[in-house]
């Protein structure tokens, strides 16, 4: 039988008020305020709070404060990679980010949602006793590859992947896969044209 840890990770319904989920969400909003609580120059603190917080850190990896994420342990970070002020990551699935990758300010990333249908959404028979959540939740998980460039106020939404060397406009929704070697943008994010980086 799964646990409900692993019912979100396969992409399934699962309950988010589990006491294994919940042990994990507030152990990383600890680390994420201690973190956000840090200065710019203690790198030595920084990095072991990181270290602690994400599932994978890379070398040379500078987050800037205020930074925000939900489990932490599902982020993994490649080498050489920048994420700008106010980002938040709610990370229920995983989100894989590569190598070189500069992530703007304000830059959301959200690996859960939940269904269109009201009736699929709602939980029957919820009330104000029960540990089960108002609302059935699932989550997809979110690759952002090498080389990748996302401008300011990007949201990247459930299950999406955004191909090596792409670049994601500021402002963009990005509400599909974007593939390699583009240069996208809109609401909802589109590719305008390619990028030939011979």
């Amino acid at each position: 039988m799964k646990t409900e840890l692993q019912k979100c990770l396969d992409g399934e319904i699962f309950n988010t008020s589990d006491e294994e989920i919940q042990k994990i969400i507030h152990n990383a909003r600890k680390l994420a305020k201690d973190y956000n609580s840090t200065i710019s120059t203690d790198s030595g603190k920084r990095r072991k709070i990181l270290t602690e917080l994400f599932g994978n850190i890379g070398n040379n990896v500078n987050i800037d404060t205020p930074f925000y994420c939900d489990y932490g342990r599902h982020i993994s970070v490649g080498n050489n990679v920048i994420i700008n002020i106010n980002c938040t990551f709610v990370d229920c699935n995983k989100i894989e980010i590569g190598n070189n990758v500069l992530i703007a300010s304000n830059v959301q990333i959200y690996t859960a949602t939940h269904s269109t249908d009201v009736n699929e959404r709602l939980v029957d028979n919820w009330d104000s006793d029960s540990r089960l959540p108002y609302f059935r939740t699932f989550a997809l998980p979110i690759k952002i590859e090498n080389n990748v460039w996302i401008g300011g106020g990007v949201i990247i939404l459930p299950g999406v992947t955004i191909g090596e060397n792409s670049v994601i406009g500021a402002g963009s929704v990005v509400t599909k896969s974007i593939p390699a070697n583009s240069v996208a943008v809109g609401n909802p994010c589109k590719v305008i044209r390619k990028i030939d980086n011979n």
